[in-house]
């Protein structure tokens, strides 16, 4: 028997499979994943962040252009998820932090159990490789 490896493939199916956990718990919201994550990243901030920094901030972290996040961040905004504060900072609301708790139970469910079927080894090991591996090509995208 061959043993597995990892490829782009199998990465691939896995960032699909995550996308849809998630799309299923944001069904039946005005948010969608261009929303939620800059809605998630706020929240683990832990209070009000700077809007251009966080829009700017997770716009590397999603490869996303910065006003496609800043965007999202209006209709989070605009939807009552967040408000803005004087000097361009940006804070979610209860509302906000309402529907993250919901989708977070939600999608967790799934990706508990799914997570909980390997071992905390297999775990840190793939932690590992894939922070590597996306590191590489962080670089790699910088360079050209």
């Amino acid at each position: 028997m061959t043993a597995a490896t990892l490829t782009p493939k199998i990465v691939g199916q896995a960032e699909k499979h995550h996308t849809e956990v998630l799309a299923r718990a944001l069904s039946g919201t005005t948010v969608d994943e261009k929303q939620w994550i800059p809605l998630n990243q706020a929240m683990a901030a832990g209070g009000p962040v700077d809007r251009a920094g966080h829009a700017a901030r997770v716009a590397a972290m999603t490869r996303w252009p910065v006003t496609a996040v800043d965007a999202a961040l209006a209709a989070l905004i605009d939807g009552g998820l967040a408000r803005e504060l004087p000097g361009g900072r940006v804070e979610v609301t209860d509302a906000g932090r309402a529907l993250a708790a919901r989708v977070r139970t939600e999608s967790g469910r799934v990706v508990d159990r799914a997570y909980g079927a390997v071992s905390p080894e297999d775990l840190a090991t793939a932690a590992r490789v894939l922070t590597a591996i996306t590191a590489r090509m962080a670089a790699e995208l910088a360079e050209g």
